[in-house]
């Protein structure tokens, strides 16, 4: 089923952690699998949360390139991008073993920005990190590292490998000061609305801690009663109509 803009912008209105605990309710996949682990981390934790699909490619730079480099290879990259059924988010593998150079800079950033593009993840390393501050461009990375070395795009298009989770193309990720998950496409146009519902079944025992004058054991105990009702109501409904 197409994504549509406004189920993006949903999507987009939630932090990282209430999407994974959404996605449970639905149970789709297993606790433990559907997002990318400690290596890949926000290197701007308070810019606001990154919805796109993927748009991959593998990565190397430690030794010269067969007959190009880097900027060679982003015109097919970009142009990749139009198959795309929504913004791009760029995910790239880093073979090299470790990470010798930067997979991204500031003028990589730029490009992929201009060309629709929400944000960025490697499980390499970045540089030029301030100036990708200030394009306001999210990346997502497993390290900083100052030089470009011989820095080139191999496979573009095809299943990535980050942070220990397989990436296919046009899959659907999300992102923010957390993490990365990815979406299940076939729940995702319902994400959105169950998400306002969790966070406000939080809001139950988040505001009996903050606001109460006494806070007891016995009424945690009865907040936490009620949000576990009302979770199990709305877990009832999703799985009905997924």
């Amino acid at each position: 089923m197409p994504i549509n803009t406004q189920t993006l912008e949903k999507l987009a209105n939630f932090d990282t952690p209430t999407i994974c605990n959404v996605i449970e309710l639905f149970d789709v996949l297993p606790r433990n699998r559907g997002y990318m682990d400690a290596r890949i981390r926000s290197a701007f934790p308070e810019l606001k949360p990154m919805v796109g699909f993927a748009a991959t490619a593998s990565f190397r730079s430690d030794a010269p390139p067969v007959g190009s480099d880097v900027y060679n290879s982003l015109d097919k990259q970009i142009e990749n991008f139009a198959d795309l059924p929504g913004p791009p988010v760029v995910v790239f593998q880093d073979l090299d073993d470790a990470p010798v150079a930067a997979t991204f800079g500031e003028i990589m950033c730029s490009v992929y920005k201009a060309f629709g593009s929400t944000g960025l993840i490697t499980s390499g390393a970045g540089r030029d990190l301030l100036q990708v501050r200030a394009l306001d461009y999210p990346v997502f990375t497993g390290g900083t590292i100052c030089s470009h070395g011989y820095c080139h795009i191999l496979h573009v298009g095809a299943p990535v490998r980050v942070g220990g989770l397989v990436v296919q193309q046009a899959d659907l990720l999300h992102g923010d000061a957390n993490g990365v998950t990815r979406i299940p496409l076939e729940i995702a146009d319902q994400i959105g609305d169950a998400a306002a519902e969790f966070v406000a079944a939080e809001k139950i025992i988040l505001d009996y801690l903050n606001e109460s004058a006494t806070v007891t054991i016995s009424g945690l105990s009865a907040v936490r009663k009620e949000f576990a009702e009302v979770v199990a109501k709305l877990t009832a409904r999703v799985r009905i109509t997924r």
